[in-house]
């Protein structure tokens, strides 16, 4: 018996894992169920079925290189199994709420690497994020120079407004403290 028809035979006896299609389903059907709203969850039950799929496309390679009369049973069988997973896995995909961006699929489709992706996302906002910065720091260099000239020319005014810029942060300060009080007097966390 070659590897291929030891697998065929693997596959049909038992009811663990590797056991025949409708044990595999039947597991996958209660895990479907048992999934709840967790996205977390629903996202690895359907990367438990992509893996199964991949493993049951593999049996079924291996069933059909090596194909004679004695295999058409397993190969049947495999393809069972194959259908039932892929109609779980669409199942078990309705629950789960991804959306890809375009530009990834492109690169999947050109045979590069989906990473470059991300790495040039967060190259692109940590150029934006430097801008930004730049224009903060601008804008607080200005304001800087604005009061040293004014306090030159209108002292009593600018004192004057030290002192209500001082109160308003001190009372921005007491209410976002009193937001983050929870009615039994404990902090939030």
């Amino acid at each position: 018996m070659d590897s291929s028809q030891s697998a065929a035979t693997a596959g049909t006896g038992g009811g663990g894992p590797g056991g025949n299609g409708m044990i595999i389903s039947q597991a996958n059907d209660t895990t479907a169920t048992t999934a709840g709203d967790d996205p977390k969850q629903n996202l690895n039950h359907v990367i438990n079925s992509i893996q199964k799929t991949l493993g049951l496309l593999h049996q079924l390679n291996l069933t059909v290189s090596s194909f004679n009369a004695a295999s058409q049973l397993p190969l049947l069988q495999r393809l069972n199994s194959l259908v039932m997973e892929l109609d779980n896995m669409v199942k078990l995909a309705e629950k789960c709420n991804i959306q890809v961006p375009m530009e990834v699929l492109n690169l999947i489709d050109d045979g590069k690497n989906p990473d470059e992706f991300t790495r040039d996302v967060i190259n692109s906002c940590i150029t934006k994020n430097q801008i930004t910065k730049g224009k903060t720091d601008a804008f607080k260099g200005l304001r800087r120079h604005l009061l040293e000239e004014l306090e030159q020319t209108f002292p009593d005014e600018v004192e004057s407004y030290r002192e209500i810029r001082a109160a308003s942060a001190a009372e921005s300060k007491r209410l976002a403290q009193a937001q983050s009080i929870l009615p039994n007097g404990d902090m939030k966390g």
